[in-house]
This record gives C-alpha cells, sequence and structure tokens, in this order.
C-alpha cells in the first residue's frame, strides 16, 4: 500500500466516525427544546441535560489517548461508537429526566473515544503544511455530520415523526457504523496495538507527556476552554433564541442548522486561513468576527437573524480547527494521542461549564444577557494569542 493510499484511507475512516459521533452530539442540540417542552424543564436543567454528555466525555478523554498507546486507536474507535448507540438507544426509551441523563452519560462515554485518537491517528499519517490541512478536513467533517444529523432531525420532526423514534434510529446507525469503521481499519492495518517492546530512538517514558511549551500549551487549553464554553453555550440555546424571535418552536432547530452549516465551511476554511496568513493573525481575526456576530444576530430581527447565523457559525466554529492544528505543534510526535487528550479533556470541560453557566444565566438575568456574555467570553482570547505566537514555530505563528 502506498503512503498516499495510506493517508487517504486513515482520512476518510477518522472523518466518517467523526460524522457520526459529532452528528449524534449535535443531535442533542435540536432536541433540547422538545425535550424541554415534553418535560417542563427551565434553561439550567436544558444545560445540565447537555452537560451530562460533556461530563462523561470529559472524564474519559485523558484516559483514552492514554489508553491508545498500549492498545492502539482502532479497537476503541469501534467501543466508542458502540458505546454511543446504546446510548441512544437508552435515550429513545427515557421516561424523564434522569433517565435522560443516564442515557446521555453512556453516549457521552463512547463519544470520549473518538476525538483524541482521531486526531492522533490523522496527525501521524500526515506532515507538516499537510498535517493542518488533514486536520482541517477531519474537522470540518465533524460540522458534515452535524449539519445531515440535525437536519434529519429538524425534516422528521416536522414530518411528525416522534423524538424516541429519532433517537432509537440513531442507536442503530452508530452500532452499524461502529462495525464497518473495525473492518475497515483493519484490512487498511491502521489504529493497530503499537509495538509493545517500543524499539527505536529516544522512546519517551511513560510519565513524560512530549510538551515542548509548557507557556505555550497552557495558553492554547486556556484560549480553547473559552471558544468552545461560548461555542457550546451558543449551540445549547441558538433554538432557544430563535423562539424568542417568534419563529415556530417546529422551527426552531433550524436556528441550529444554519449555525452548523457555517461551521462546517468554516473548519475547512479557517484551517487554509491559518495556514496562509498564520495561526495568531487568524485567530484574532475569527474571535473578533465572532463576538460581532452574536451582537449582531441578539439584534437583529428573525430573518436578518436566521440569515446571519451561518456567517457567524463560520468564524464562531471555525476557530476551533486553527487551536486544535497548533498542538502537533506544541508537542512531541510520539505524544500526539496525549496532547490530542489532555485538550480534547478541556474542550469537554468547557462543554460542561458554557451550557450550565450560560442556562444559570438566562434563567436569572434573560437570554439576552447570557448572549451579550457569550460576545465577551469570546472576545477574551485575543490578548491571549500574543502569548501563543512565542511558542509557535516561526513557520506556523
Amino acid at each position: 500500500m502506498t503512503l498516499e493510499t495510506r493517508q487517504r484511507r486513515a482520512l476518510a475512516a477518522c472523518c466518517g466516525t467523526h460524522i457520526v459521533q459529532d452528528g449524534l452530539t449535535a443531535s442533542i442540540y435540536v432536541l433540547l427544546p422538545v425535550l424541554a417542552q415534553t418535560f417542563g424543564l427551565g434553561y439550567a436543567q436544558v444545560g445540565v441535560i447537555r452537560a451530562a454528555h460533556s461530563a462523561a466525555m470529559w472524564v474519559l478523554e485523558l484516559p483514552s489517548g492514554i489508553i491508545s498507546e498500549r492498545f492502539g486507536q482502532r479497537s476503541l474507535l469501534a467501543f466508542g461508537l458502540l458505546a454511543s448507540g446504546v446510548g441512544y438507544l437508552s435515550v429513545s426509551v427515557a421516561g424523564g429526566f434522569h433517565a435522560l441523563l443516564l442515557g446521555l452519560c453512556i453516549a457521552g462515554c463512547g463519544a470520549a473515544f473518538q476525538h483524541s485518537l482521531s486526531s492522533s491517528l490523522v496527525s501521524r499519517e500526515f506532515a507538516g503544511p499537510a498535517r493542518r490541512a488533514a486536520l482541517g478536513a477531519y474537522n470540518s467533517s465533524g460540522d458534515a455530520g452535524k449539519l445531515l444529523f440535525s437536519g434529519l432531525v429538524v425534516a422528521l420532526l416536522g414530518a411528525g415523526a416522534s423524538w424516541q423514534g429519532v433517537a432509537f434510529g440513531y442507536g442503530l446507525v452508530a452500532l452499524a457504523a461502529s462495525a464497518a469503521l473495525l473492518l475497515v481499519l483493519r484490512a487498511a492495518r491502521l489504529g493497530a496495538r503499537p509495538d509493545p517492546a517500543g524499539r527505536g530512538p529516544a522512546r519517551l517514558r511513560g510519565t513524560d507527556w512530549g510538551i515542548r511549551h509548557r507557556a505555550g500549551f497552557c495558553t492554547l487549553a486556556v484560549i480553547v476552554f473559552l471558544d468552545i464554553a461560548v461555542q457550546d453555550g451558543f449551540l445549547v440555546f441558538v433554538a432557544f433564541l430563535v423562539v424568542e424571535k417568534e419563529v415556530p418552536l417546529g422551527l426552531a432547530g433550524l436556528g441550529v442548522v444554519l449555525t452548523l452549516a457555517g461551521g462546517m465551511v468554516g473548519k475547512f476554511a479557517c484551517g487554509l486561513l491559518a495556514a496562509r496568513i498564520g495561526v495568531v493573525r487568524a485567530l484574532v481575526l475569527v474571535e473578533i468576527a465572532s463576538a460581532a456576530g452574536i451582537v449582531a444576530v441578539l439584534a437583529a430581527p428573525a430573518a436578518l437573524a436566521l440569515c446571519l447565523l451561518p456567517v457567524l457559525g463560520f468564524f464562531l466554529q471555525g476557530s476551533s480547527t486553527i487551536t486544535y492544528g497548533s498542538v502537533g505543534d506544541l508537542v512531541d510526535e510520539r505524544r500526539h494521542s496525549r496532547g490530542f487528550a489532555l485538550i480534547y479533556t478541556v474542550v469537554s470541560g468547557a462543554s460542561i461549564v458554557g451550557p450550565i453557566s450560560f442556562g444559570l444565566l438566562s434563567d436569572g438575568f434573560g437570554l439576552d444577557a447570557a448572549m451579550l456574555a457569550m460576545a465577551v467570553v469570546v472576545a477574551l482570547p485575543v490578548p491571549l494569542c500574543l502569548l501563543l505566537r512565542r511558542a509557535l514555530p516561526a513557520a506556523s505563528a
């Protein structure tokens, strides 16, 4: 098998996994208004529902990266899809708030075995500028899945399908994807268990995290935390914002779909933008545009707000490709699994804190106040970019 063929298959398998896992996660956003109406939930409880999924990811994200160094990515990626399928099957039969939390916790456990492992696998197969472009393609595939799965939820609910039926169907899709992924990776001999003897020069110790620039990595982690807290907070509550603008409840999920559509393009395009003008310049641009976009969507009437959501999604979610792509510049190649696991642990933590914090703000001071708070928080990484510049290689910064 040629190197190019191996790279294509690795990227295709990881993108397929990302499509399914992120598609399942995004479906939660669309279902939240329906679940809130069905079970009589407040904004804070809505935030807790989303946070339950993220909390499970937060607990297992880092262990998954470390475990993959011993067992490889293949079996763990397949197991993740299997667990997600079981979680959504459990959600489909949930009869109350606590049962929903349990099902989403199971699904979150499965989702933890995805981002860091797939990013590591892609990063290992590609090098140099091609790595950032490949990671951009991988990140944008997740948004393609979000758009596909969430759009299908909107269409199915609009056609009269029950949310229980949607969850059950998506559970079956995840189970089928698990089996398919295992067959593809095994046939391509990708993600297998590493050499247990660890032969080769300069083997790293098990306690060595391989971080080349600790201050830079910590700065990157803070930027990622602030970014994701706002991204998840906005996706959780954008459907409620659309409802407040007097859009019918059945079409509220359209706000999520439009935001994700912009994000899908943004995650790919922002990876290319960073490769062209540098990480710091690109990051400053997208953070400022995101803050301005949130304010604009909040102030605009319904029709204009819906038109602005794809533009906002482009910048708001495009920043992820820029930040994630910088992990490879700050972490030794032999520890990419751990580096990405650390960053995605931060991501999961932000996905817990963001929805709950902005949900409490919404309950206490109104949804508009929470949206303004998001605009402020998403602009906070701008001064941190100057610290990040010092840590990145000159070619990347």
